[in-house]
């Protein structure tokens, strides 16, 4: 059982909250407090659980860039436990757990290159924090996802591997996550509710290092440990989430955001992953002779997977040269041809729009991802009006897979839909997306940067402040009867 606190948010209800809290306190419970209540519905209108799911959309900006010069990852702010702290952690489709840095981490980073403070999470300063132990039904769970999950002083831990070597090692705990839930782009809910995550006690690799240091993982995988799994099951979001990605940012949406013209294409649900069918690669509308059955899903083979936590893109070995043979051919007499690392460069003097093919990916039931060279190739250098374009798909290091990383995803809005277990794509603006409200009393809507979302913004009031609380409370409790307004207990 786990308990929802639910945040109503509208002007009148604003100021009306100071004055329930303070009847709260004065009547002898608990002085600190994590449900707050202020309208954001219509007198009357009582709210579900339901419509909470299916209106509501919960919102992250993100930071970071597609550019492995730059950044090469994408990031977001969680607010995690008692009194609520900030964590960054990246943002992965490829893995499940949602973890964090932990007190006491051995060769956890100190700082990061992007300019952003390293949080460790200590579970005995926060007052919601309860560690999983092994007979804990999510101990269980967690071993049929990460193999290496085992038991320690009763404690449920596990140790995660990352595609380039990295590592964290930890346990699981228990505790609360805040969301401001958006149900317009003027009104919203924040909501807190108790997650699983990973504390993490040991890392290594280059989660170790300030190079890509940020706070954790953010886990988007298909698995029961998921944070959109754990938050659909408890009926906070639906069972979706959407991401659009661009140089320097974006946004993370859970729940079904409206975007129209989107073209969907199925998952396979035998695969762990958000694999889908690709079964052709055309150039410039043309498909290059590669045998559909190197795309092909079985035991050994995941199909090409969709994965916001890997930089570049990767295409499996029998498709990668006629790929690269295509490209390099129909360019060869506007470009110089170089290698670097032994990847194909190009060195070219006009637009690189002007001069290299459209590609494009054509998956199962007709749906097409059409890439612009910028979505194919990396800049390597610019200089005195030559610049120097590298081939951004490279050799899958994993037999019969391919990964499609940011990279291809940039400058898209990427859906999962996992009810109707379809993925979706379209071409999108990633910073003019989101129009919420300045302030929770107006009705006029702002187009803000995806980067200025908060996570949440909870109010806290404590027994320490001196405020004449009887009369207040009179006052509240007159005005509660006047309106009829109810607070409602929702526990899932």
């Amino acid at each position: 059982m786990s308990t929802v606190y639910i945040t109503l948010r509208n002007a009148f209800t604003s100021t009306l909250l100071g004055a329930i809290v303070l009847l709260h306190v004065a009547s002898g419970f608990p002085a600190t407090l994590t449900l707050t209540l202020e309208r954001a519905f219509p007198m009357n209108h009582r709210i579900e659980l339901s419509q909470l799911r299916d209106r509501g959309t919960i919102r992250f900006g993100l930071k970071g860039s597609y550019d492995p010069h730059v950044a090469g990852l994408y990031f977001t702010k969680v607010k995690l436990g008692s009194p609520p702290k900030d964590y960054y952690v990246q943002i992965d489709t490829r893995s499940d757990v949602l973890w964090v840095g932990c007190k006491p981490c051995i060769d956890c980073p100190t700082s990061s290159k992007f300019n952003i403070p390293i949080t460790l999470y200590d579970p005995l300063s926060s007052s919601t924090s309860t560690p999983v132990s092994c007979s804990d039904q999510i101990c269980a769970q967690a071993g049929q996802t990460y193999n290496s999950s085992s038991c320690s002083h009763n404690q449920c831990t596990y140790t995660i591997y990352y595609g380039d070597g990295s590592a964290t090692l930890g346990h699981y705990v228990s505790d609360l996550i805040h969301l401001e839930t958006f149900l317009t782009d003027t009104k919203s809910l924040n909501v807190s509710t108790s997650v699983v995550f990973g504390c993490s006690t040991m890392e290594t690799g280059i989660l170790a290092t300030s190079d890509g240091a940020v706070d954790g993982v953010l886990g988007l995988g298909r698995q029961s440990l998921s944070i959109i799994s754990q938050l659909s099951s408890q009926g906070i979001a639906p069972n979706s989430f959407a991401h659009c990605l661009a140089d320097g940012g974006g946004i993370l949406v859970i729940g079904q955001p409206t975007v129209p013209h989107i073209i969907f294409t199925p998952l396979v649900k035998s695969q762990g992953y958000y694999s889908t069918h690709l079964h052709s690669i055309s150039i410039n509308g043309k498909k290059l002779s590669i045998d559909p059955s190197v795309f092909a899903i079985n035991n050994d083979k995941a199909g090409t997977i969709i994965d916001s936590g890997t930089t570049l893109a990767y295409l499996t070995e029998e498709a990668y040269t006629p790929f690269v043979d295509a490209i390099t051919k129909s360019v060869s007499l506007s470009v110089q041809q170089r290698t670097s690392n032994g990847n194909p460069c190009y060195s070219i003097t006009s637009s690189v729009s002007n001069i290299f093919p459209i590609v494009s990916l054509n998956f199962v039931g007709g749906a097409s991802m059409h890439l612009r060279p910028q979505d194919y190739l990396s800049l390597q250098s610019s200089k005195n009006g030559a610049e120097v374009w590298c081939m951004g798909f490279q050799r899958s290091p994993e037999k019969g897979i391919t990964i499609l990383g940011d990279l291809v995803l940039k400058n898209k809005f990427i859906v999962y839909d996992l009810d109707a277990q379809r993925i979706g794509w379209v071409d999108y603006d990633c910073f003019s997306i989101v129009e919420v409200s300045s302030n929770s009393s107006s009705s006029s809507g702002e187009v803000v940067n995806p980067s200025q979302i908060s996570s949440g913004r909870s109010l806290w009031i404590r027994s320490h402040q001196q405020i004449p609380v009887i009369v207040i409370a009179s006052i509240a409790q007159l005005t509660m009867m006047f309106l009829g307004f109810q607070a409602i207990d929702m526990s899932l």
